[in-house]
């Protein structure tokens, strides 16, 4: 399974004797269509949010604070998708900051790998055209979520 459509957008930090500034002067909120926003705080470490998708809305993660497992999956039939799809695993920590694309066709989930962590999500849909767009499928459903402790 191919996954060209998932791109990392790099965002840059700059430091100097007041202090740090991350900024990503690429990413036009108005060519992007951005919609709206939300942040994701988990009250547990290593908290699975998964499997969520959409046929046609976008989203663009930013990992704010701590670390971030998101994968992503495309989806090759809403109603009954097979078991065997592949999965794209990216990790995003803050002390190198990304934002991840996640476009239509995809479902993605979320696993926070640091106490505090916290992801910001941003939709090119509204919350009305997000929920006729909505679909969830079980977190087990292609990927085990659990980590490996050596």
């Amino acid at each position: 399974m191919r996954f060209e459509n998932i791109k990392i957008i790099n965002v840059n930090t700059s430091y100097d004797d007041r202090g740090d500034i991350v900024h990503c002067n690429e990413f036009n909120f108005i060519k992007k269509k951005i919609k709206r926003f939300y942040q994701i705080t988990n009250n547990n470490i290593n908290f699975v949010r998964a499997w969520h998708g959409h046929k046609k809305e976008e989203k663009f993660l930013f990992v704010l604070k701590g670390a971030f497992k998101i994968c992503a999956v495309k989806i090759n039939n809403w109603k009954n998708p097979s078991k065997k799809l592949s999965v794209k695993e990216f990790v995003v920590d803050a002390n190198s900051p990304k934002i991840l694309n996640i476009p239509g066709g995809y479902a993605h989930g979320t696993q926070n790998l640091k106490a505090g962590s916290k992801l910001l999500v941003f939709s090119t849909f509204s919350l009305q055209q997000s929920i006729n767009d909505d679909y969830r499928f079980k977190s087990d459903l292609w990927y085990n979520w659990n980590i490996k402790f050596r």
